[in-house]
């Protein structure tokens, strides 16, 4: 088909890269959502939760890997799909991957506001109304807007300002991290990690079935990769290591939580995090404005990760023939994927008014769908190794024909976890949620092939 001859600019480096990863996977749910998984798998259920879950990411992460330094173009899965599947099949997997992307990029629009009130009690406050038994104020949602503009317009200005941005919010974050391992070792103690279990191994399941929510950062790398400046070979460590860095990062925050904080403790908490170092620098009031902004920092860093990945994406898919030729524009000065971009910046401003409740059910169905994503990618790697086992691989797993095989199972593993007949199901009406997102995916699907038939394998 005809390609857009106006590519991406290739300017980012390793740092660069591996910033827009580990920033993309944790956003802040370590700031309210830890209370949550420790009273759900106790510590150590919790922490070996997310260590379930990353190895899980881990074995997708190396099909990635390698899939990435062969086919290094901007849309990742929608072309390693393409190359190893066919048409069809890569329109469900680039469907399943566009619908992850966006439901953390609506997640944090709403996650920013919120964090915000914690500092700024007033936003709680004027005008509102109710959507699924919550009351939202517009005070939130046009602060939800505002960081939505600003996030649209740096990513339409060009991907140099970005990374520079996206440094900056990670390094933030970092540090606060930094500051509540000090507090753990300095003001902890050991007896309040008890219980290390709770609800035994079915609470331990319900911590590991959301992780690939919270470390699906990984894939930003490949979306990106066309705009690299280093040798494709570096992509399959780099992936690799931002796996280990966030998996590392939740279990580490999820340790010095439950050093400082006793059990009971953390049914209260609002914001859990910032509730512990406030205990830690016994009580001083500064101590939570530290962490709501490395909460936010790490909200920024997740938006902004993913408003570029999720812009290639629809760039790919346009230019693949899944989506309309409108999202193939890129800009002629700046090098992006200019309507790919405003895409998401209107799905961003739209994104608050339908409140927290609302867009926790699409969080949760876009975690699903990003599990079903990484399957087609790892079922994409297997196909390949078979079908082109001549393809350069800069970064060629061993044995990966097995290790693919491993990353199917696992990956049909835990997508069964999210069935209504177990635990950690999902609830009926993220089902509906995710029924409506596969109505439209065939109504699109009908309209692209009706129009390209060119593109049917």
């Amino acid at each position: 088909m005809e390609k857009n001859n106006e590519r991406l600019k290739k300017v980012l480096g390793i740092s660069d890269m591996l910033s827009l990863a580990i920033g993309a996977a944790i956003g802040w749910a370590w700031v309210v959502f830890v209370g949550e998984w420790i009273l759900t798998g106790g510590t150590l259920g919790a922490i070996l939760g997310f260590i379930i879950g990353g190895i899980m990411v881990m074995f997708i992460g190396i099909t990635y890997a390698e899939l990435t330094t062969a086919l290094p173009k901007a849309g990742g899965g929608v072309i390693f799909s393409l190359t190893a599947l066919g048409f069809n099949w890569s329109f469900v997997c680039s469907w399943a991957l566009a619908f992850s992307y966006l439901g953390v990029v609506a997640f944090e629009v709403i996650s920013f506001p919120s964090v915000l009130s914690y500092i700024i009690p007033w936003m709680d406050s004027g005008l509102s109304y109710e959507i699924a038994g919550q009351r939202i104020y517009f005070s939130y949602a046009l602060v939800g807007v505002a960081g939505a503009v600003v996030l649209t317009i740096a990513n339409y200005k060009g991907i140099q300002f970005v990374t520079w941005i996206q440094k900056a919010l990670t390094l933030g974050f970092t540090v606060v991290g930094v500051l509540l391992l000090i507090g753990a070792f300095t003001h902890g103690n050991v007896q309040n990690t008890k219980p290390l279990f709770a609800d035994g191994f079915e609470g331990l399941l319900k911590v590991a079935v959301i992780t690939p929510f919270f470390m699906i950062g990984f894939d930003v790398i490949p979306q990106a990769a066309e705009e690299s400046k280093f040798p494709p070979k570096t992509f399959g460590g780099l992936i690799i290591l931002s796996i280990i860095l966030s998996a590392a990062w939740y279990c580490l925050i999820i340790f010095c939580v439950s050093m400082i904080m006793k059990h009971d403790a953390l049914k209260s908490a609002e914001f859990v995090t910032a509730e512990a170092l406030t205990i830690a620098w016994n009580g001083h009031f500064l101590a939570k404005y530290v962490v709501v902004i490395g909460g936010m920092c790490g909200i920024l860093s997740s938006w902004n990760a993913f408003l570029v990945a999720g812009s290639r994406v629809l760039l790919s898919m346009g230019e693949e023939g899944m989506l309309p030729k409108w999202f193939r524009k890129v800009h002629p000065k700046h090098k992006t994927p200019t309507n790919a971009v405003l895409f998401i910046g209107l799905v961003s401003c739209l994104a608050p008014f339908l409140g927290k409740q609302l867009l926790t059910w699409i969080a949760n169905a876009a975690s699903f769908s990003s599990v079903f994503a990484y399957m087609l990618v790892a079922t994409s790697f297997l196909v390949l190794r078979y079908k082109k086992p001549e393809m350069h691989r800069p970064y060629r797993v061993k044995h990966g024909k097995v290790l693919g095989i491993i990353a199917i199972v696992l990956s049909a593993g835990m997508l069964l976890l999210y069935l209504p007949c177990m635990p950690s199901g999902l609830k009926p009406v993220e089902w509906i949620i995710i029924g409506l997102w596969v109505v439209v995916g065939i109504i699109m699907y009908s309209f692209v092939k009706f129009k390209t038939k060119n593109y049917a394998k």
